[in-house]
């Protein structure tokens, strides 16, 4: 600072706007971190399963197109190809059972616990439009009648979406039972 500027400026002052400023700035930079640092995680998340499950591809001679995403909390991998099929199972079987070995493989490689989503020709995101618009019917089946409603069994998968779907629409659910016969019970308000 030159003299002139810094001529009507006591020395407290002076510190108080350095601190302040520094504790600010600190402030700023330690909230955006986590976050940077977390996403960054997740797309190592990401890329660690991309590799593991093109891998298994090349084994089983299956081609597919890869997508990597990071959504909300976690790794997202799509995979599309034509002769995918086999590889979501009945009622996505398989794919549940290639997704945990997935995430046992970022668990390998980071020794942190995954979250990630694998979704294998759409299968995922059908499934889960699907399921929101039974979420909406049974809402407005509960609005009317004022009586709980209980779903079918459901996968962990398929109970999150639902329950999601019902706070959105401004209700309670609870999931009720014990694996793999646990189904969701909407509630009136």
């Amino acid at each position: 600072m030159s003299a002139e500027i810094t001529e009507g400026i006591t020395e407290d002052a002076a510190e108080d706007v350095t601190e302040e400023v520094t504790e600010d700035t600190v402030e700023e930079v330690a909230e955006e971190a986590p976050v940077d640092e977390r996403v960054s995680a997740l797309e190592e998340e990401a890329d660690i399963a991309a590799d593991y499950l093109e891998e298994l591809l090349d084994i089983a001679s299956l081609g597919g197109e890869f997508d990597l995403d990071v959504e909300g909390d976690r790794a997202t991998v799509s995979i599309v190809g034509a002769e995918l099929q086999q590889l979501v199972g009945r009622n996505g079987e398989v794919l549940e059972a290639l997704q945990e070995l997935t995430r046992l493989a970022v668990y390998r490689e980071t020794g942190e616990r995954s979250r990630l989503m694998l979704d294998i020709s759409g299968f995922r995101a059908d499934k889960r439009s699907r399921l929101e618009a039974l979420a909406a019917e049974t809402v407005a089946e509960v609005k009317e009648s004022g009586e709980p409603v209980s779903l079918k069994p459901m996968t962990p998968f398929e109970r999150k979406v639902v329950h999601d779907a019902v706070a959105a629409a401004g209700l309670t659910s609870e999931s009720e039972g014990v694996e793999p016969r646990r189904y969701v019970v909407v509630l009136p308000q």
